[in-house]
């Protein structure tokens, strides 16, 4: 796979369609699992990560289905380059910075991603647009099915799918829906909207999953417990409280508009023509001014701008993208002016604009 190919198309969660897609970026249903025949990762060696791999790589292609996935061995990438599927969300951040043998196979539209040797033996994702959790369960079940016809994974009668880390145990299944809920930011609502999520063993994460930062209003909400829960529960158990979510923020919306219209036109106004006309911009307040500008166009408050190509925005100014794009390594202060040029050409739709 050809990184600079890679880095001027679109992936599935960027193209802005789906149910819901104004609040609800993407569907993820993610499962862990692991061979029976192996160690844990943790307490793997050497030869036995480079034994996974192999195994794992060989298995996964030999399957039918899979003729189409690109696989690519993670170890021997550039930080660069593994900052870049780190920003794609189709690798971790852990098996990014991880060490040793390992790899991730990647379908052309980005919706499926199997990680080789992170936490787990293997991470089967599968990434829908817009709220999808039905979908993207049909697909990585049939997936899972499939990979189970070529190896043997570590399962307990009682326990199911044995995994590295003790909250996995079970189904090995973590089902999350990255939502944009910028107006519960603005009124002040959040932290009550993530207390009573945490009353039903909900997890709420930032944009990058576990121990990340909510970047640009993004929110990752997930289930806690896989133990003694069937898939189907707990695709129904995400499924059920997102559209509560979607109606809070729809709310929340809907009386910026009414009791402060002028107040949120202002902020949404002033975000987007920083964003036009800046000359360096790091990359935390380019998310935090395109999250206003995105609120903005989903309430037609800025008439001549699409989602999918503002989508786009939020993970091209991203440090690596930035710098495949333009295919040099770039200092911080080289990152943010390149960053502000970037979104200059884009925004204000200069002749020449192909990236």
């Amino acid at each position: 796979m050809e990184f600079s190919e890679l880095a001027r198309s679109s992936g599935e969660w960027l193209r802005g369609s789906g149910p819901e897609s104004d609040i609800v970026i993407s569907s993820r249903i993610r499962l862990a699992r692991n061979l029976a025949d192996y160690p844990f990762i943790s307490r793997a060696n050497t030869a036995d990560r480079a034994e996974i791999e192999r195994t794992l790589r060989e298995r996964i292609l030999r399957v039918r289905e899979a003729t189409e996935l690109d696989y690519i061995d993670v170890d021997k990438l550039e930080g660069i380059d593994r900052q870049f599927l780190v920003e794609r969300q189709l690798i971790s951040r852990e098996h990014a910075e991880a060490e040793g043998a390992r790899g991730v196979a990647i379908d052309p539209q980005e919706r499926v991603s199997l990680m080789i040797n992170e936490e787990d033996h293997l991470r089967i994702q599968v990434m829908h647009s817009g709220l999808d959790l039905a979908g993207a369960w049909d697909q990585i079940s049939s997936i899972d099915d499939l990979i189970e016809s070529q190896v043997t994974y570590a399962f307990n009668d009682r326990l199911g799918y044995l995994t590295a880390c003790p909250t996995n145990v079970g189904t090995g299944m973590r089902v999350s829906v990255m939502l944009h809920l910028p107006a519960l930011v603005i009124t002040r609502q959040i932290e009550k909207l993530f207390r009573s999520l945490q009353k039903i063993s909900l997890a709420v994460r930032g944009l990058y999953g576990e121990g990340s930062q909510a970047m640009g209003d993004f929110y990752q909400i997930s289930n806690q417990i896989t133990l003694g829960r069937a898939e189907i529960d707990l695709v129904k158990q995400v499924g059920d409280v997102v559209p509560t979510i979607i109606d809070y923020e729809r709310k929340a919306r809907e009386f910026l508009v009414r009791e402060s219209q002028e107040t949120l036109h202002d902020r949404v106004s002033r975000a987007y023509g920083i964003l036009r006309t800046a000359q360096t911009i790091s990359s935390e307040e380019t998310m935090h001014l395109l999250s206003s500008v995105r609120m903005g166009v989903n309430l037609g408050l800025i008439p001549d701008l699409e989602i999918p190509a503002l989508n786009k925005l939020f993970i091209y100014t991203q440090p690596a993208h930035l710098q495949k794009l333009t295919g040099s390594e770039l200092t911080t202060a080289d990152r943010n002016i390149e960053r502000a040029r970037y979104l200059r050409r884009h925004l204000n739709k200069e002749e020449g604009s192909k990236n």
